[in-house]
């Protein structure tokens, strides 16, 4: 008996990438289910790309009565025996109730924010705010009487964008990730510049900048004060299959608590993160989990996308060095 599945996830860029390893997973135990995303329109090319996913569902992000109507017309076009609101908001919630699926599956009340839990009638066992949100998502899959799997596939395959083919990317690099959407896990200037600096020194890799417009002037200032050729910008100059190819190709990747991150993980490259003010074992990059440095300011983690004690500078005080020597763990060579 076929089995249609809705998994309700329309961002952050970093929950999207982690859950990204339930299809596989879904499809190897439910082989003639059909399986569709609901995702913003902006992350829509991650979603529709993956071998595993049959059918992506837009939600343009705008809270305009169109946007809404639009999307719940999609649902429509189908019948759901099942959906999976990974999100846990008011907002994903209301679109899985939406979906008309007989079983929607939801965080437990104390998971969940936003009063989501009232519109899902299944939810999943509590887990504590410290359990990774990988490990997160899987619950759902074991709530389905799944066993745990043996491998994480996250039906990633990058392919080399049009974009680049006339900008060679001959030498070996190190992909550097300029900030996030929470000002607060953002580094500072000197930081990079410093970290930079000795990486370049070692002659052997060169520094692709990457990240989001909001990071576009603090990555020029970088450029400026760096004045090396082997130093790329990219900033706000990548679609999101051109981040995923560049992500793939690095020898090492390296920034705070952001999407890149887990994109970065899920393609097999070593990410170091700088943590603050979220919590590393909740956040930390699959497989990377060895390779965060966590602030030591006494207010982290505070979990909050402002700075409400800036006197402390969480973020600040993540030295060049103790970053520089997580990425020397993965490349020995840069001593």
């Amino acid at each position: 008996m076929t089995t249609s599945i809705l998994i309700v996830l329309s961002g952050s860029l970093g929950d999207i990438a982690r859950a990204l390893c339930l299809p596989a997973h879904l499809k190897t135990h439910f082989p003639e289910s059909g399986l569709a995303w609901l995702v913003e329109e902006r992350w829509a090319d991650l979603i529709a790309g993956h071998p595993h996913i049959d059918r992506t569902v837009t939600f343009r992000r705008a809270w305009r009565v169109e946007a809404v109507t639009d999307v719940i017309a999609q649902l429509k076009r189908e019948s759901y025996d099942i959906s999976l609101d990974l999100q846990r908001i008011f907002k994903s919630g209301l679109l899985s109730l939406a979906s008309g699926a007989t079983r929607r599956i939801g965080f437990h009340p104390r998971n969940s924010k936003e009063m989501n839990w009232i519109f899902n009638n299944e939810h999943i066992g509590y887990q504590s705010e410290n359990t990774s949100k990988l490990q997160h998502y899987l619950k759902f899959c074991e709530y389905l009487g799944l066993s745990p799997p043996e491998r994480l596939d996250f039906g990633m395959r990058p392919q080399h964008p049009g974009a680049f083919r006339n900008q060679a990317f001959s030498s070996p690099y190190i992909s550097v990730v300029m900030g996030s959407s929470w000002p607060s896990k953002n580094w500072h200037l000197e930081g990079y510049a410093e970290l930079i600096t000795k990486v370049l020194s070692a002659g052997r890799y060169d520094v692709l900048l990457l990240g989001v417009r909001d990071q576009a002037k603090t990555a020029e200032m970088l450029e400026k004060k760096l004045q090396s050729e082997s130093v790329v910008n990219l900033v706000d100059r990548t679609s999101i299959g051109e981040l995923l190819y560049i992500l793939s190709k690095a020898e090492a990747a390296v920034g705070p608590d952001t999407g890149s991150g887990h994109l970065a993980a899920a393609v097999g490259t070593p990410y170091v993160t700088m943590v603050g003010p979220t919590t590393p074992e909740r956040i930390a990059p699959y497989g990377c989990e060895h390779l965060t440095v966590r602030s030591d300011s006494p207010c982290a983690p505070c979990a909050k996308r402002a700075c409400a004690r800036p006197q402390y500078d969480c973020m600040g005080s993540i030295s060049a060095n103790a970053v520089f020597d997580k990425i020397h763990q993965i490349l020995p060579e840069l001593l």
